[in-house]
């Protein structure tokens, strides 16, 4: 009998409302990426309107957790925070999974004893390229790098106990983060077609990002991507996450 598998996307943002048309949302994107687990599971996805005030109470709600990324600091003080603070720690103590994506990435590791602040590096946007070197055995053969979509000017500088660093790059030092037998997180977006994260990058030119920056990364979207093969991982190794 096929494994059934509760994925919980809890929804922490909103594309940019002249997008959302073309695009979706992100639980959607999400839902999209993860497919490689409708393969091999019977998947039953539930999207969470955070923003909303619709903050699951139990950690053992879902099999998995995703969180979404989001326009929003994890140390800002927003009412939803908090309590979804609580979720993460709740399902860490019931045995529940964890992926965070760019947003959830940083909620993760604050949650758990981590610091996340704005990096004087400035904006990470476009394709970028993490060094794997430091990949775990448990999680299959060592990818040659880990390449996906980026749009963030917040980093985790402080790991929480227990996280281990898997994907780095000199930009962005934590890139990917692993909690054995609880979560994997990735600050950049592997649920971003490359169209969208252009168009991301188009709608934000001139106001949120500088014609610099803009530039720089519509100039990376030609570099290959390697989210799916990270979402194929991730099914294959899903008991050993």
């Amino acid at each position: 009998m096929t494994r059934t598998l509760k994925i919980g996307v809890l929804e922490t943002g909103l594309p940019p409302e002249e997008l959302a048309p073309d695009f979706g949302n992100y639980p959607s994107m999400v839902e999209n990426w993860l497919k490689p687990l409708s393969a091999q599971y019977n998947t039953e996805f539930t999207f969470y309107p955070v923003l909303s005030g619709d903050i699951p109470q139990d950690g053992a709600q879902a099999d998995i957790w995703v969180i979404t990324g989001s326009k929003f600091g994890v140390y800002e003080d927003h009412a939803w925070i908090a309590p979804l603070e609580n979720l993460i720690r709740d399902a860490k103590t019931k045995g529940s999974l964890m992926i965070g994506i760019c947003f959830g990435h940083q909620l993760i590791a604050q949650a758990l004893g981590g610091t996340v602040r704005k990096s004087d590096k400035g904006w990470g946007v476009g394709p970028h390229i993490y060094d794997t070197s430091a990949w775990p055995d448990a999680l299959g053969d060592t990818p040659t790098s880990l390449n996906l979509q980026a749009y963030h000017q917040d980093q985790v500088e402080i790991l929480p106990e227990g996280a281990k660093t898997i994907a780095s790059s000199d930009f962005c030092e934590h890139a990917a983060l692993w909690y054995p037998g609880f979560a994997i997180t990735v600050q950049g977006h592997p649920e971003f077609s490359k169209d969208y994260a252009s168009a991301l990058i188009e709608s934000r030119r001139g106001t949120v990002l500088s014609e610099t920056d803009a530039d720089q990364g519509q100039e990376y979207m030609s570099r290959d991507i390697t989210a799916p093969a990270l979402a194929q991982m991730i099914a294959a190794h899903l008991d050993q996450l």
